[in-house]
């Protein structure tokens, strides 16, 4: 992706050089939630926000980091900047206002209006706040530990947590959120594939904007983020950790369903086409 010398977003809250002095206690988040938030992306909404706590002490501190994490950081700054000139004009198109959200980076743990994490939880979206965490150090990770390389796919992950962002402003999170309270549970986690599936079409759909704005994408940048979008496929996952899988224990979609939905997206730039509640999955 062409980022160089380009306008980055004002919405980057730094954070790197704060430590929680002690840990929140609390919750309510079950072993195999905070397993598949570790493994997963984005992390699911309703059980974050079952589990806000007070606001811990914090220190500051003096941010070190290598000229890679602050090249990275100006990566992040214009993606985001490019998700907010987006989806800012989509949503003035639809006579609606883009609240722009800040995306908050740290390192280790974060408390947010959604609780207390630590960096194993990933990327995730609070809509308490309306804010995007992420420690820099997960992009190393989807090399590392899921094979998604370049750095489309870390412009993937967080076109995802903005996609929930979008979803929130919509009232779409809070219907799902009301309807998994009179489900069963793996009622409940159907509904949460379609909530991420949809956040993968949405996620898409921005790519297909910003290369038709800013013409900012470079050949196999698609192709770096449906390999990111298949990497953390519930089904890949699954395999990788427990060495079976269980379909109705998804939570996020499988690996096909994620990098269609995305493709979906990125090819229609139609909003009404990402209608993945209503779609056959």
């Amino acid at each position: 992706m062409k980022y160089q010398g380009r306008q980055g977003s004002g919405n980057i809250e730094d954070r790197r050089g704060m430590s929680t002095s002690r840990m929140a206690i609390g919750g309510g988040i079950g072993t195999i939630v905070i397993i598949l938030i570790v493994l997963l992306l984005g992390g699911d909404p309703s059980q974050l926000l079952n589990t806000m706590q007070e606001n811990p002490a914090t220190e500051s501190g003096q941010v070190t980091a290598s000229a890679e994490e602050e090249e990275l950081v100006k990566f992040v700054s214009v993606v985001l900047r490019d998700t907010e000139v987006v989806w800012g004009k989509l949503f003035q198109e639809s006579n609606k206002t883009y609240r722009q959200p800040k995306l908050v980076l740290f390192r280790d743990q974060v408390q947010s209006a959604c609780g207390y994490s630590s960096a194993a939880s990933g990327p995730f979206y609070c809509p308490g706040d309306e804010k995007v965490y992420i420690d820099l150090g997960f992009c190393d990770q989807l090399k590392a530990k899921f094979g998604a390389y370049g750095d489309f796919a870390v412009a993937y992950v967080i076109a995802h947590e903005i996609g929930h962002h979008v979803q929130n402003l919509l009232g779409i999170l809070d219907q799902v959120n009301s309807q998994r309270s009179r489900l069963n549970e793996r009622e409940a986690n159907q509904l949460l594939v379609r909530l991420e599936l949809q956040a993968d079409f949405l996620s898409g759909m921005w790519a297909h904007y910003a290369d038709r704005m800013f013409n900012s994408l470079e050949a196999g940048d698609i192709e770096e983020a449906m390999n990111a979008a298949a990497s953390v496929g519930d089904d890949v996952l699954q395999k990788k950790y427990q060495g079976r899988i269980v379909p109705d224990a998804f939570t996020h979609g499988s690996a096909a369903q994620r990098k269609e939905w995305f493709r979906r997206g990125w090819t229609t730039g139609d909003f009404a086409q990402g209608d993945t509640f209503k779609a056959r999955i």
